[in-house]
Formats: C-alpha cells, structure tokens, sequence
C-alpha cells in the first residue's frame, strides 16, 4: 500500500508541474496575444503610410511619417525608410542592424530611444526601397520583468496555499492516525479500556466515536468470554475440591490394595484437574492486565541466573546439563513473581521434552528492534524440538502436540509464559536450534537502557 508520504509528494509533484505548466501557459498565451495586436497594428500603420503614395515615392513616404509622428496616439509608433542599399533615408527612429523583410522582434540591445521590447515589420515598397515600421509591446520599461513576477508572485501564492494546507492537512491526519495507533497499541499491551480521543465533531470525530464502539463491543465479546471461562473454571474447582476431599476420606478405608490404588489415582486425576483450573484462571488473570500495577525495576539478568541456579539439581537429577551464558546487565519494568513462573516454566519444559543426556542452553542477549531496545531470553535445548507447522498449536491453550500427549501436562504451560509475555509488552517466539528448541522470551527494556 502507498504510505502516506508518498501519496503527499506525488501529490506535489503533480500539482507543482500543473502549476507551473499552467503559469508557463498564460505567459506564453499572453505574450503571444500581445504581440498579435501590436502586428496588426504595425501592419495598420504601414498601410496608412503607404496608401494613396506611388511605389518608390520616397519624399512622399517621409512626409507621411512625419505627419503620423507628429499625432499623439501614435507615439509608440516608429518608422524608417531605407534605400536598396541600406542606405537610411529618413524617418522619426533609427535602427543601428538590418531586419529582414517581414515582422520580427526588437529588443534593448537594438538601442532605439525609448523602446524595450517591440515588433517591427519591414515591406518592399518599390524602387529598391524598404520601410520598416516599429510598435512597442511593452507599455513601460521593464513591462516583461514585471508581468514574469506577477506570475511568479500570483501562482506562487496559489503554491503556497496549497502547500500549506496540504501540511495542516497531512498534520491533521498524521495526528489521528498516532491517536488510533497508539489505542491500538495501549490494548495491544493489555489497556483494554483505552479508546480514541473524540475532539468535537466531523469526519475524525464520527470516525473515532464509531471505532470505540467497535472497540467497546470487542471488549464486551472479550470480557463475556473471560468471564465464562473464569466462572467455569471457579466454580467446577469447588465442586471439584469437594470430590477430592471425599476420596482422600474413603482412601484409609480402602479393603483392597485394588482399590487404594484407584483412589490414589482418582486424587491425582483430581489434583490435576485442579491444577487445569488454576492456570486458567492465571491467564485469564494475566490477560485482563491488572497486574500491571504490580510492576517494579527488576534486573533480569540476576533473576535468570537465580532461577537457573535453583533448576541446576533438578537437571542433574533427570540427567540433563544445564548450561548458563554470560549475561549483560538488564533491566526492565515488570511482575516479579509472574516472570519468576514463566522462566520456571520453559527451563521445565525444556528438561521435560528432551531426553536423559540433552543441554538445555540459557543466554541473554540485548538487540534493539523498531519498537526499541529488548532483551532476548533464550532457553534452548538440543532435542527433538517442534516442527515449524506445529508451533502456532504449542502456543494454543490446551495445544499439545501428538508426540506429547502419553506425557503428563495439561497443554498450557506455553501460553501461559506467552500470556506474561504480552503482559509485559513484549511476545513469545518458538524458533528452531537446529537440532532443538530455541523458546525466545522478548522483553522490552527500560527507556535509559
């Protein structure tokens, strides 16, 4: 799609070439039109000093140029007779260079007292004899100079205006577009109550009343279905708990080895069912972005190699080795407890999903993106990995792949670090490690890093 910038200075172009083609236009048409009347003119003259006079009649043409010289209308009008040889034989102007016959333009270089710019016409009138009559075309001196910069002054002003309200305009639009950007983006980070400032009324204001009542509905839909999932998550925990309550009861009173296992393992179902609940709950908790008042500096790079250092005896238990990068200084804006979880979550996943033998990798690297500078949490493993096409499912709630569904989990670990990630402003990428998985947690840093 053509940006907004270039739809501006194609604009200008075209606009600035049709104003100066339209300029150029009515320079060009008007000169020309002034020099066709000053023709007709010199033509008209010459005919009134040639009529009535026998062809080669010099004392008679001279006498009828100075009879015209001397009327008041005629002032601009010159005339001068010339013999075959260019010889000049009268007349009430002076020409310092031979014209050609026919009608042509004079200018200051042709030195004529009184004249800047002019048509001349020059005719055979017998006998050898040529007369050249000349007209001005420029009523005062510098008449050119001043019809180019009333052009100029004219269509510029036109440019000026033009400009300048394509500027305000582009301003204007500029600035309700930031507007709807930054809404979208405030609800992006989790602000789901922002809306776009309504200024007055027009175009901008029903435009912007009309994208916070979408905005409004969406959050409506939004809030209904947290809602819903909310609910059924509390209320089947209840219920739940109760069950559970009642089979850790029945367990001591069990007859048979048959069944205390199976109310062992109906407790355990329970425990898990509970724990399904629990994390709904914690992400529908995260989503609706409450916890950002919870918000504190927090050095990232110190609360990762505190986690690692707690998760070191659980890896060499499962036969893992968990190796821990330099890490630069960074800090950042953000829950403690909630990030806490969510490094906990893909150091676990990752020892959980490789086999006996594996390297899970931990490093943190500083990049700037468009958005500004972040932090990349990468917890990288060499086993098996996820394939490309099923990592948008591993993000999904309750999104468990084939090869992980005889394992233990409930399928929301993943979206929940995913749901702390946007909490935070940043986003969970799942990229390959060739062999493995490389889980990216990207976290915005804090504006003086």
């Amino acid at each position: 799609m053509t940006s907004l910038r270039s739809l501006t200075i194609l604009f200008l172009l075209a606009f600035g070439s049709a104003t100066a083609l339209t300029g150029y236009l009515v320079y060009t048409t008007s000169r020309t039109a002034s020099e066709v009347l000053v023709d007709q003119r010199v033509r008209t003259v010459a005919d009134a000093l040639l009529s009535e006079v026998d062809p080669g009649d010099a004392a008679s043409i001279l006498k009828r140029i100075d009879d015209l010289s001397r009327q008041r209308d005629t002032g601009d009008i010159g005339s001068e007779l010339a013999a075959a040889d260019g010889r000049r034989l009268g007349g009430n102007v002076r020409l310092l260079r031979a014209l050609p016959l026919g009608l042509s333009s004079l200018h200051v270089k042709d030195s004529i007292a009184g004249l800047t710019a002019g048509r001349a016409e020059v005719r055979d009138v017998g006998g050898g004899l040529r007369l050249t009559t000349i007209a001005e075309t420029e009523p005062i001196d510098g008449y050119a100079a001043v019809r180019q910069w009333t052009y100029l002054l004219g269509f510029g002003a036109i440019v000026v205006i033009v400009v300048g309200g394509l500027a305000l305009f582009i301003l204007i639009v500029r600035r309700r577009i930031g507007e709807v950007r930054g809404t979208a983006e405030a609800i992006i980070d989790g602000d789901l109550a922002r809306r776009v400032p309504v200024d007055g009324s027009g175009l901008f204001a029903e435009q912007a009343r009309a994208f916070n009542r979408m905005l409004d509905r969406i959050g409506m839909l939004m809030e209904d279905i947290r809602n819903v999932s909310g609910d059924v998550a509390h209320d089947l925990r209840t219920p739940l708990a109760r069950l559970r309550s009642r089979l850790a009861v029945m367990e001591p009173h069990a007859t048979t080895p048959q069944q205390r296992e199976e109310l062992d393992a109906a407790i355990q179902q329970c425990d898990e069912m509970m724990m399904i609940f629990a994390a709904i709950l914690r992400i529908a908790e995260i989503d609706g972005g409450d916890r950002r008042g919870d918000f504190r500096r927090i050095e990232l790079d110190e609360l990762v190699q505190e986690l690692a250092d707690t998760m070191c005896d659980a890896a060499e238990e499962s036969g893992h080795r968990l190796l821990v990068r330099p890490m630069p200084a960074s800090p950042i804006e953000g829950d403690r407890q909630l990030l806490s979880q969510a490094i906990l979550n893909l150091i676990e996943n990752a020892l959980h999903h490789t086999p006996a033998g594996s390297t899970v990798t931990i490093a943190l690297t500083l990049h700037g993106r468009a958005r500004g500078s972040e932090a990349c949490l990468s917890i990288a493993d060499d086993g098996p990995g996820i394939p490309a096409a099923d990592r948008a499912t591993a993000l999904r709630r309750f999104g468990r792949l084939d090869a992980s569904r005889h394992r233990p989990g409930h399928g929301l670990g993943l979206p929940l670090v995913a749901a702390v990630a946007r909490l935070h402003g940043g986003e969970l990428l799942l990229r390959d490690h060739a062999p493995g998985l490389d889980a990216a947690l990207m976290l915005p840093l804090r504006a003086s890093v």
